[in-house]
């Protein structure tokens, strides 16, 4: 597989080829570690998007026409190149992304499951081709079929690139979707490589295109172009409404995964130091740029000297360095932009006079790279912004509940549902709590669990529709029925 190679820096992927871009400027594309630029790419414009979607509706009709079983194939190509080229990726995205390299091998191993996933989901969609319709009317009969959305735009993020573009591209091309994909312009390397890797597999022209650009000149324009039949969202909520916006004018179809301020519940009966080990991988993995990061802990007043102890210990105990070295436990966050939002929150901290179990001031940071140390805030009042907002970074604010009916109230008191944690010494009680939750993905006495076969999405402002699972096809996929006399 290529390095990021010079002569590709002003080049898009449109219908199998590397292309001049018509955009002029290029973007810097930054190792949070070392806070040096490791690349350039171009940043794009409408004029690419137009010949990039031009290419996408031409291909469209035979990759349909394939079947989801040829379509499989393909898809499986995907996984098996993508575990060929195993460590380079890794290191690709650990060097880009700041994240450890064992976290970065996780991220991999997703992709890899979810596009074997989607290629068995593409073969069960031929069996579910023309499946009968039970019909009370007499001499009637009613098929159903499964036809591809069209053209799709994918627009993911820069925290969990590799991940969310599978999440995306997969279940597009598992449907019989052509696509167009916009990965983040701050983590554009990892991706790149899904490029390379369509060309390495035989992937038909025009079936994947990867345009390289911001959300002005790639993104806005995608999700307005006429020919683009549906959109794939993650990100912001603002940019997030823009783009259901763009996409209303036209009716096309939207896949929005949004923001989350995603709570965590400590019952009376849960044992401290395991509750400790599950509230520490929910807020701290990825340095707590994670849309579902359980960054809200509502700790019964019982045990909740025992567990902040348990938490204060565990992040005395962190590794903050080198992406790339053995050992280290958090990287920096992905750029200087998302640092120093996410410092604006702890300075709001100290305006707002918030009792710190670790302020961030306990640790000495690296000298060099886009650091903060894991923050933990305990008796944070529900009104202020650090509880109600998402700071999307390593930050916990803790609130103590007298009873299981305050937590639960406490946890649905928020404008965004994405996912919860609910941690008991009983299962079933966890279970039971965990159904009285608002939110799309509810774990219990586990860490966050993500799995191809399970839905992904949220209720309230988290977003529209869901991903992974069947429920992640479908959205790629229009019904239709035919109807007419029974033979």
């Amino acid at each position: 597989m290529q390095s990021f190679s010079q002569q590709l820096i002003n080049q898009q992927f449109i219908n199998n080829q590397w292309v001049p871009s018509a955009g002029t400027r290029l973007l810097d594309v930054m190792n949070p570690y070392r806070e040096v630029r490791i690349a350039q790419v171009t940043a794009g414009d409408a004029a690419d998007v137009d010949t990039a979607v031009k290419a996408a509706k031409q291909a469209q009709p035979a990759w349909q026409a394939l079947g989801g079983s040829a379509r499989a194939k393909y898809l499986d190509g995907f996984a098996d190149a993508l575990v060929a080229h195993r460590d380079s990726i890794i290191t690709l995205s650990a060097t880009n992304n700041g994240k450890p390299l064992a976290e970065a091998g996780i991220d991999l191993d997703d992709a890899i499951a979810c596009y074997r996933y989607y290629a068995g989901q593409a073969r069960a969609l031929d069996a579910r081709q023309g499946e009968l319709v039970s019909v009370e009317m007499a001499g009637v009969e009613a098929r159903t079929y499964h036809d591809p959305v069209g053209v799709v735009g994918l627009i993911a993020p820069w925290n969990f690139p590799l991940v969310t573009s599978a999440w995306k591209l997969a279940p597009a091309l598992a449907a019989g979707c052509t696509a167009v994909l916009k990965p983040s312009e701050v983590t554009p390397l990892p991706e790149r490589v899904l490029a390379e890797i369509a060309l390495e597999i035989g992937l038909p022209a025009g079936v994947l295109n990867l345009l390289n650009g911001d959300g002005e000149g790639i993104g806005a324009p995608l999700s307005h172009h006429p020919d683009v039949d549906k959109i794939s969202f993650t990100g912001s909520n603002r940019v997030g409404e823009a783009v259901m916006q763009a996409a209303s004018a036209r009716t096309a179809s939207v896949s929005l995964e949004l923001g989350g301020k995603s709570p965590i519940l400590v019952m009376e009966d849960a044992d401290p130091g395991q509750a400790a080990d599950w509230v520490m991988a929910g807020i701290y993995f990825n340095a707590g740029q994670i849309c579902s990061a359980t960054s809200r802990l509502l700790v019964h007043e019982d045990v909740a000297e025992a567990l902040y102890s348990a938490l204060a210990e565990r992040m005395d105990a962190l590794t903050l360095g080198d992406p790339l070295a053995e050992g280290t436990d958090l990287g920096p966050l992905t750029s200087a932009k998302q640092r120093d939002a996410v410092q604006r929150y702890l300075d709001l901290a100290e305006q707002e006079g918030l009792t710190a179990v670790r302020d961030g001031k306990h640790c000495t940071l690296p000298e060099k790279g886009y650091f903060l140390a894991p923050t933990l805030y305990r008796d944070v009042p529900v009104e202020s912004r650090l509880w109600q907002e998402e700071i999307f970074g390593p930050v916990l604010c803790g609130h103590s509940v007298g009873s299981e009916a305050e937590a639960v109230q406490l946890a649905n008191d928020s404008v965004f549902g994405l996912a919860a944690t609910v941690i008991s010494g009983d299962p079933e009680r966890a279970k039971r709590i965990g159904r009285q939750l608002k939110a799309g993905s509810i774990w219990y006495n586990s860490e966050q669990l993500v799995l191809p076969e399970t839905g992904w999405g949220g209720f309230k402002r988290s977003g529209i529709g869901r991903e992974l699972g069947p429920w992640g096809l479908s959205a790629y996929l229009e019904v239709k029925h035919v109807i007419g006399p029974a033979d």
